[in-house]
Order: structure tokens, then sequence, then C-alpha cells
């Protein structure tokens, strides 16, 4: 072979590489520029460049929606659900990491002029008061070639010749991809929210495990940041502004909330000057600080909020009076009210009280000589509602609680939760009566497929203590006295009077079962026990665990199938907080039990 041959094959083969290589990365397109049309896993690109994917996604998609709401990571906390059913419109969720507001000038343009916009909602996080125009990386905190500004060859070469690493982690995330979420994938594609389905129901009623949780506000960091950049910022929010008023386009310009202790790393003449110059700029809602700032609970950390607190902000926006709105949560502030406003942003005179201990009892059967932990006698039974009476308890339901969370619907100053699981037939003939003569509210958890069997289980020979039928549950919940809620349809059965090689014995997941199997056999419980919880007269929003187990992906299953409320049969107390609907999962319970005296009772539920 001659050396001239030689270099053409050498040259040949470097260039058919090179190409190979590109041409890897544009099929696998690990950040979305190209289209992603082998996997079509936008939440993968979104998590490695929201601002990139996002734009590209959009490209493809921008008929489905009307409305945006943009800004830094904290925006995601605005649920686009709440935002569609207040503004009435089809809202998608611009987040991006960390963006300055040049990064939201530049966005806000490019989806004016290449959308259909009817409303644009701009988030002001006070940390737009000191970064401008930052671009930490290239590849993962720029804008898209389209909205940014740069040259295409440069923009998508970059991405067609990146790091293989980028490409392999995808393939590989692919393959190990979950429902849950993962940190590989932490968007939700159709919102473009992030997604908290895991978040929206981890149990954050008790303080001191949650300071354990998030660790950030048990010693809180101390720092000093001073905002150079409000001239900058302000002068992009009135660039932003014009443009809307330019298209017709609602603009509603928000500062979200921050913990306390947050509010003291900048210098208040810094904050008065940024919330004065943009209040010249255009009127704008401020939740910077409120009773919400003192709690840890409404927060992830510093910076970024429960969807809980998003959605009592549209709540407020929009003038809803049905979501828990604190008093003093939201000031709309103009030229007007600014000076008078800017004086009161670290003073948090707002006492009410937020939280409620709610003791929850559970049952089971009442029978005259129990010989298990789970049986009382009637006599025992009594003694114990009685006592709970004359102490001044109020026994409240499972909807009292969603009321107070939601709503923000008071509940007695010394509630407590009377609960019976299974579903016996000594529920209605003893338990009832009882619970009628003291004025006391209960809500029996039944096992769906055991309603009415009052001599065998199951259309089996086995023999099964009676269970209350269906007609006897429509009068217990005619009287106003007893809820009937979820044990399961058919996810509690007892194991040796079962045909099947693998009896389900609680709710959790069998390990040699898939995920969608799961939640395929999950949903499909839900849906029985809705209607038998249905023909009783009530409404299913809650499910007490079968021997008190469960999962993180049972959880998320039953919230997304409207389950708002779920017990477990931990020992201790509950905290329930208002606007934070995660403090409703995982509900610990007490065992009332035939030694346990009224005195006994007492004192379990006082905690001593």
């Amino acid at each position: 072979m001659t050396s001239k041959k030689w270099c053409i094959m050498f040259f040949a083969s470097v260039i058919l590489v090179v190409i190979m290589y590109a041409m890897f990365n544009v099929l696998v397109d690990p950040f979305g520029v190209f289209g992603d049309k082998i996997f079509d896993w936008y939440s993968y690109n979104m998590t490695n460049n929201p601002r990139v994917a996002k734009t590209a996604y959009l490209d493809k998609h921008y008929n489905e929606y009307d409305s945006y709401i943009i800004g830094c990571s904290s925006t995601s906390s605005f649920p686009t659900e709440d935002l569609n059913k207040y503004f009435d419109a089809k809202f998608y969720n611009l987040i991006m990491y960390g963006a300055d507001m040049l990064d939201v000038e530049k966005t806000s343009e490019y989806i004016i002029d290449n959308y259909n916009v009817k409303n644009l909602i701009l988030n002001v996080y006070i940390t737009n008061g000191y970064k401008y125009d930052e671009e930490e990386d290239n590849l993962t905190r720029n804008l898209h070639a389209k909205v940014g500004g740069e040259n295409p060859i440069s923009f998508y070469g970059r991405y067609a010749f990146l790091d293989m690493q980028y490409s392999l982690a995808k393939i590989k995330s692919k393959r190990e991809d979950t429902y849950l979420t993962k940190p590989s994938d932490v968007f939700d594609v159709s919102s473009g929210a992030y997604d908290k389905k895991v978040r929206d129901v981890e149990p954050i009623g008790n303080l001191e495990k949650y300071l354990e949780a998030y660790p950030v506000f048990k010693n809180y960091p101390q720092e000093s940041i001073e905002l150079t950049a409000i001239d900058k910022t302000t002068e992009s929010i009135n660039k932003i502004k014009q443009k809307c008023d330019e298209n017709g386009i609602n603009l509603i310009v928000v500062a979200s909330p921050v913990y306390e202790k947050y509010l003291e790393y900048f210098p208040k003449d810094d904050v008065k000057e940024f919330y004065t110059k943009l209040a010249q700029v255009t009127p704008f809602w401020d939740f910077t600080t409120s009773i919400v700032s003192r709690e840890p609970r409404y927060f992830y950390d510093e910076t970024h909020f429960r969807n809980a607190v998003g959605t009592m902000m549209i709540g407020k926006i929009a003038g809803s009076d049905d979501v828990y709105i604190p008093e003093d949560f939201g000031t709309y502030v103009t030229l007007e009210n600014v000076s008078e406003h800017v004086e009161t942003l670290w003073t948090i005179e707002n006492e009410e009280e937020y939280t409620k201990q709610v003791p929850i009892i559970m049952c089971h059967n009442i029978v005259e000589n129990p010989t298990e932990d789970s049986e009382i006698s009637p006599e025992r039974f009594e003694e114990q509602i009685k006592r709970l009476s004359d102490e001044g308890y109020i026994a409240v339901l499972m909807q009292d609680l969603v009321d107070y969370v939601e709503k923000g619907k008071e509940l007695p100053e010394k509630p407590i939760c009377i609960t019976f699981d299974d579903g016996y037939l000594s529920n209605y003939e003893i338990a009832y009566p009882i619970l009628k003569k003291y004025n006391m509210k209960a809500t029996i958890f039944v096992i769906g497929s055991t309603v009415g069997c009052q001599t065998n289980y199951k259309n089996t020979e086995h023999p099964i203590t009676p269970h209350f039928t269906i007609e006897q549950a429509k009068e217990m919940v005619e009287s106003g006295i007893i809820s009937i809620q979820s044990h399961t349809y058919d996810m509690h059965q007892w194991a040796p009077y079962e045909d099947a090689e693998q009896p389900r014995e609680n709710i959790l997941k069998f390990e040699n079962e898939t995920e969608i199997e799961y939640m395929d056999a999950l949903k499909k419980d839900i849906s029985k026990i809705k209607e038998v919880v249905e023909q009783s007269g009530d409404e299913l929003i809650a499910v007490a665990y079968p021997s008190g187990k469960s999962e993180t992906l049972t959880n998320v299953v039953l919230n997304a199938n409207d389950i708002k409320a779920t017990l477990t049969i931990e020992k201790e107390n509950n905290t329930i907080i208002k606007g934070l609907p995660q403090s409703l999962y995982c509900l610990n319970r007490f065992n009332m039990y035939e030694a346990l005296t009224a005195d006994e009772m007492i004192k379990l539920i006082e905690g001593d």
C-alpha cells in the first residue's frame, strides 16, 4: 500500500469515527436538543438542562399550552393544576435551575414571539437581586441557541461532540428507570415542574424527625449576601412587562416566600431598595415573609418551599376561599404602599395556630371474653369512651382532619379520632350504640371483600368472625356518628384460608412483582373499595394499612388516587398542619385493648 493511499484511509477512518461519535450522541440525545427520537425521555433531558430541553419540548408541544410561569427552581412549587383551575388556562412551568433575570427575560421574549401566550407569571426570588447573567456551565446551565442567540453551529456542535459519558449515562439510567422519582429524571414533562410525587407523601408531622431528615433547619448556616444586581434585574423585568403590554398578555409578578432565617442573609436596605424599585416597574404580590416563614415543614431548605405553599399563593392571588391561607400571607404591593410594606418584612406578628395535636385510638373487635390484643370487652370499651368524653375530648372524623389541613377549618380544643379496623359486626351491634350514647364519632376501616360475611370467609367453608352488612354500614353513616373508610378491598387476606399460591396479606408489593403489576393491582383494589364505601353513603378519603405496613410506592399510588389520609399502627401522637397534606400521611394510632384501663389510656394519649 502506498503512503498516499494509507493516509487517505487513515483520515477517512478518523472522519468515520468522528461521524459515528457524533451520531451516537445525536441519537441518544441526553439533553434533548435533537428531538430525542429514540428515547423520547424529556424528563431525563430536562434534568440535565431544563433551559435547553424545555425549549426543544415546547417547540413540539406549544399548542397544548397558553400560559406560562417562569423563574428559578422555586417556581416549580406553583402547581399548574391550581393555576389552570383559577385562571381557566393551560399553564406550563418554565422552572430553570438558578435562573437569573436575564435568562428569564430572553426566555419570556422567545415564548411571546413564538407561542400563543395568555398569562405570564414571573417568579422573582430574592436571590435575583444579586445574580445576573451567570452561566455556570455551557452544557447544563445555558439557554437554547434559539433563545440565547448563540451561533447554531457552535451550539449543536457542542452537544453532538460532548463527552460520550453523558450518552452512556442516559442509556444506563433508562435501564434502571422506575415509576418513582429518581435523581436522573426529576421533572414531570407535561407540566414542566419537578416531579414531587414522593415528597408529597412523606410524613412530616413530627418536627423532631423532620429536622433529622432536613438538617439544614436544625443548625441554620449564616451568610451575608449583598444585592448587587438590583438595577439589571429590574430593568429585565421592565422589558418583560413592556413585551407583555404590547401583546395583551396578563402579567403577574410574584415574590416568593423565604424561610425566616434565610432573609437574615441580606442587608435590610438592599431588600428595601430591591422591592421599591420592583414596585416602580410593576405592582407585585409579595409572599416573602409571613407565619409560613417560621415553620420549617413548609420548606425543603432555605430557598425551596413545598407545593402546598404554592397552592396557598395561587389561592391568595385568585381570591379563593376554598383553600387554607394564613391571615398575613401575601400582600399586593404597589407604588402607593411599598414604602410602608418593606418596613414589615422582618416583623411577623401573626400568632395564629396552624398545628393541632390529634391522638388516634384503634380498636378491632368487641367481645365478652377478650383473649387477644385486638379484642376488648363492651364494659372496657364503654369505660374508655366515657372517660374520653368526661375529659373533654371531642371525637372527629377523617374528613374533619382533611378540612383542617385543606381549608383551615378549626378542630375542637381537644380532638381525638376513634377508629376500628376490619368491620366486625360488633362494631355495629355494640360499639355504635355506645358511641351514640356519648355522642362520640368514629371511623371504621372495612375490608371490602368481607363486608356482610356472617359465617364463612369469602365464599369458603372456613368460619369467620361476623362482619356487618352494607345496609348496617349505611345506617351508621346516615347517623353522622360513623364514617366508613378503607382497610383495602382484598389486600388483607387470611393466608390459611386462601387458595392463591401467594396470598396478599398486606398492601405491600410482592418481591417478585413488577412496579406496573403492583400499581395495577393496587388501583383495582382502590376502585373496588371505593364502590363499597360509596354504597355505604360515604366518600373514600382514607386508608388504614393492613398490619400498619406501607412503602413509598404504596403512598404515591394512593395519593394519585385521591386518598388524603393514611394510618399506621405506630404508637405516637400526631401533629396535623394547616396547608400541608403530607401531615395526614402515615398517621399513628394507639391500640386499645382489654388490659388498658381508662387512666392508662389518658396517660398514653396525653404523652405521659
